[in-house]
C-alpha cells in the first residue's frame, strides 16, 4: 500500500475535494475508483474514502454555513438516522466480497443518476408542510448569488426523509462514499429543497455519518496513516475551491455536473465489478 506516491494521492485528492464539494457527493466517488486502479485493495480504499469524506465536509460545510446555505435543522435531524445507518453499513463492508462491492458501488451511483434525470423541473420551493415538518421548522432563506434574488423554501416529508437517510447512512458506511449522492436526493426529491440547499446540508451531514463510519474502520486496521494524511490534505484544498465555484452557478448547473459524474463513475465501477476492464 505504501508504492502509491504521496505526490499523486495528494494530486487526485485535490480532484476528488474539488468535486466532493461541487456536488455534495463528499469525494469518494472519484477517490475509491482511483486509488483501486492504483493497486490498492477495495476495502482499504473505502476506509481511506471515509477518512477523506470527514475533511471535506468539514472544508466545505463550514464556508456554507457562513454562507447561510446550510439548512443546519434540517441536517441535524437527518444525522441521527445517517449515523445508525454508516455503523451498520461498515460492519457489513468488514464481511463482504471484493467483487459485490464494485457492483454495489456502481449501482448506487447510476440509480442514483437515473432518479435525478427523471427529476422534474423546479416549480418553486414553497411547498405545504406537514405537521411534523412544521413543528421541526424545518424551513429557510438564502441569497443565491448566480440568480440575484433570495430563495425562500419549506421543507416538507421529513417523516418519510428521516427513514431514508437511514437507508443513505448504511450506503455511506458500506461504500464509504459519504453517501452525498443519496442525500441529495433525498433532500432534494423527497424533501423537496433547492438544489444549492441539498447540496450543501448534505455536506454536513456526510462528515457527521463518515465519523461514525471510521470508527468501524479504525478498529479493523484498514486505515494506513501514510496514505490518508496526503488524502486528506488534498480533498480539503480540492473541497475550499469547490465551495467558491459553487456560490457562482445556478442551481441547474450544479444538477447537471452531478449527474455527469454519477454517470461516468457508475458505469466504471460496474464494469470494474463484473470483471470487464
Amino acid at each position: 500500500m505504501h508504492l502509491i506516491s504521496p505526490e499523486l494521492l495528494f494530486v487526485i485528492s485535490i480532484v476528488a475535494g474539488f468535486i466532493g464539494a461541487m456536488s455534495g457527493m463528499g469525494g469518494g466517488v472519484v477517490l475509491i475508483p482511483a486509488l483501486t486502479l492504483l493497486g490498492l485493495d477495495i476495502k482499504h480504499a473505502i476506509a481511506i474514502s471515509i477518512v477523506s469524506v470527514i475533511a471535506t465536509s468539514s472544508g466545505a460545510a463550514s464556508a456554507y454555513v457562513r454562507d447561510g446555505v446550510t439548512n443546519l435543522k434540517v441536517g441535524m435531524f437527518l444525522e441521527m438516522f445517517t449515523i445508525l445507518g454508516a455503523i451498520v453499513g461498515a460492519t457489513v463492508t468488514l464481511a463482504s466480497g471484493d467483487q459485490g462491492l464494485f457492483i454495489a458501488f456502481g449501482v448506487v451511483l447510476l440509480f442514483s443518476a437515473a432518479t435525478l434525470f427523471l427529476r422534474p423541473h423546479d416549480t418553486g420551493y414553497l411547498h405545504r408542510q406537514d405537521g411534523v415538518s412544521r413543528w421541526l421548522e424545518l424551513h429557510g432563506s438564502y441569497y443565491d448569488h448566480a440568480a440575484g434574488e433570495t430563495i425562500q423554501y419549506r421543507g416538507r416529508l421529513s417523516y418519510v426523509g428521516g427513514p431514508m437517510m437511514f437507508g443513505a447512512g448504511f450506503i455511506a458506511g458500506l461504500l464509504g462514499i459519504g453517501a452525498g449522492a443519496l442525500k441529495v436526493l433525498i433532500l432534494d426529491l423527497a424533501m423537496g429543497l433547492p438544489a444549492k440547499v441539498s447540496t450543501t446540508t448534505s455536506n454536513l451531514i456526510i462528515g457527521v455519518t463518515a465519523l461514525a463510519g471510521t470508527s468501524i474502520y479504525l478498529v479493523a486496521g484498514l486505515i494506513d496513516p501514510g496514505i490518508a494524511a496526503p488524502v486528506i490534505l488534498g480533498v480539503v484544498a480540492g473541497a475550499f475551491v469547490g465551495t467558491r465555484m459553487l456560490k457562482r452557478l445556478t442551481n441547474t448547473h450544479v444538477r447537471r455536473f452531478f449527474l455527469v459524474v454519477l454517470l461516468i463513475v457508475g458505469i466504471e465501477m460496474l464494469l470494474r465489478g463484473f470483471k470487464v476492464i
